[in-house]
């Protein structure tokens, strides 16, 4: 299985995996010229991807599904509440296929299993993506450390995991008290802690732990990655899923 991040933050999110044929895209939050030149840069080309699953209707992970579809002809995956809370945002869809939170969908020798979060989406999801007996985790926009979480986590051998912000600089930070009480919030993203002390639960299962979804106003890498490495030691293989850019490639 081999995987990068197009692009991880509150302006756009896009995860390409690939597993024994299956090539995937989770979330479409980013322009089409710049995920078809991001994926280029790997040696892939978005037209031959299977399809495009989303985990929920924020405008950071929907928005360019649309375009996906009509320019590189990508089916779309997700719950049908979602695209109810956004269907007529996204233009003329030809090729639309629902799945519910809790199922699993198959693609091949590959299945992806779905899990419902409490984030404040309409229905929002995480992806397992299970190849054999290698398994890959996408867990972002959280909410909270909900039940169940921690198992989901101890599943895979590798993840994409939010760690959103650091509560000393979203304190400290210039969004108004409500929009930090949202982030805080059971429906809102996970800190760099909580984050950290989710991995350090499975006892240094994970191959790697991509950090994810990190915010630009109350986070910055090298503190995610110190606020980790205070938790966990140094034995955990990490690295950080940029804002701007494609990340390195990332085996299993």
């Amino acid at each position: 299985m081999q995987t990068f991040s197009l692009q991880s933050g509150s302006n756009g999110n896009s995860i390409y995996v690939e597993a024994d044929g299956a090539r995937l895209l989770f979330d479409s939050g980013i322009s089409g010229r710049q995920a078809r030149r991001r994926m280029s840069t790997h040696g892939r080309d978005i037209h031959d991807v299977d399809a495009l699953l989303i985990t929920h209707d924020h405008a950071d992970h929907i928005r360019c599904a649309g375009i996906f579809q009509r320019l590189f002809g990508i089916p779309i995956y997700l719950t049908e509440p979602t695209y109810r809370a956004v269907g007529d945002q996204l233009g003329k869809l030809n090729d639309v296929r629902y799945f519910r939170a809790g199922e699993s969908i198959s693609f091949g020798p590959v299945t992806v299993h779905t899990h419902p979060t409490p984030h404040d989406a309409t229905d929002g999801v995480t992806f397992v993506v299970e190849c054999g007996r290698k398994r890959l985790g996408i867990f972002t926009d959280l909410g909270h450390p909900y039940d169940g979480l921690a198992e989901q986590l101890e599943s895979v051998d590798a993840a994409y995991l939010e760690s959103n912000y650091d509560p000393l600089m979203l304190e400290e930070g210039p969004y108004p008290p409500y929009l930090k009480a949202r982030i805080r919030g059971a429906g809102g993203h996970l800190s760099n802690e909580e984050s950290a002390q989710l991995v350090r639960m499975c006892a240094g299962r994970h191959a790697w732990i991509a950090l994810a979804h990190l915010s630009e106003q109350n986070n910055h890498p090298d503190v995610a990655l110190n606020t980790y490495r205070n938790i966990l030691g140094l034995g955990q293989d990490l690295t950080v899923a940029g804002r701007y850019g494609v990340s390195e490639v990332l085996c299993l």
